[in-house]
């Protein structure tokens, strides 16, 4: 049948863990260890990647590159990606199962679409050790996916690249592409779906890209939500996703309305998918 068959859905951000908090603090942290102050914008501009992957590409920044020559006067090297990563994980992990909350939705609606006969697959830029402390936690609040995949299964080629996503589609017998949708919270999700060829959504509210606790969006103005919710969205779509949605809750009828495309021929359209 031509319609979408299964939804993958992103983990911190998305799923679970409002604002992914979890591993932004310990990437500060562990910065903060090593004489260098980032800030959380720094922390959260990789997000979404395989964690020494995130490691890398701070370190590529140029403001942190500088910063960390001044220090050590020396560039970083390999040496310096496993030393900070051998100190972030133990420390992720110890915090990690307090960030294991669904977002508001997330049951909701997924329940709403497994009902409406879609799978539910997921990627993640955690490893397998560190699943194995969100999965449990998350099913015991609720949730839980079909399937799930890290980079650890994928010859660390997480996002962007698309070897997560084709898992998933292995896993669930999903029949095509175009009847594959992916949800995330950050641009590494949604070219993680555009190199898989697949339907993209960007979720806002909760996002890493939003980059607010659910406290701090509670206490905004009306005005206020709009303001950073417009700035979200403009990130994503600028970025190619093909929609996005405020909350969880929208999913549904963004899969009607893909439906929609799906039944007039078009199988993927990106960017111009919006225009429609």
């Amino acid at each position: 049948m031509n319609k979408v068959e299964g939804v993958i859905l992103d983990w911190a951000g998305t799923a679970v863990d409002f604002g992914c908090f979890a591993p932004v603090n310990v990437f500060v942290d562990i910065f903060r260890n090593a004489g260098i102050d980032v800030t959380m914008e720094e922390a959260r501009k990789p997000m979404g990647l395989l964690k020494i992957d995130h490691i890398r590409a701070m370190l590529s920044m140029p403001r942190i590159a500088a910063l960390w020559e001044e220090k050590y006067e020396r560039a970083h090297n390999e040496k310096d990606v496993t030393s900070l990563y051998a100190e972030f994980e133990p420390a992720l992990l110890k915090s990690l199962s307090k960030y294991t909350d669904p977002i508001p939705e997330v049951i909701q609606t997924v329940a709403v679409l497994r009902d409406q006969g879609l799978k539910i697959g997921s990627t993640t830029g955690y490893t397998n050790s560190m699943m194995d402390i969100v999965v449990p936690n998350a099913k015991q609040k609720g949730y839980s996916p079909d399937f799930y995949v890290t980079p650890d299964e994928t010859d660390s080629f997480g996002r962007p690249f698309p070897y997560m996503i084709f898992r998933n589609m292995e896993e669930l017998k999903i029949t095509a592409a175009w009847k594959t949708v992916k949800v995330g919270d950050t641009v590494s999700d949604i070219k993680e779906a555009m190199n898989a060829g697949i339907w993209s959504v960007g979720i806002i509210v909760g996002s890493s890209e939003m980059g607010l606790s659910q406290q701090e969006y509670r206490s905004l103005s009306p005005h206020q939500k709009e303001e950073v919710i417009e700035k979200t969205k403009e990130i994503f779509i600028s970025n190619g996703a093909d929609f996005t949605i405020r909350t969880m809750s929208e999913l549904p009828q963004i899969i009607e309305k893909i439906n929609g495309l799906i039944s007039k021929g078009i199988k993927n359209k990106g960017k111009s998918a919006l225009e429609i």
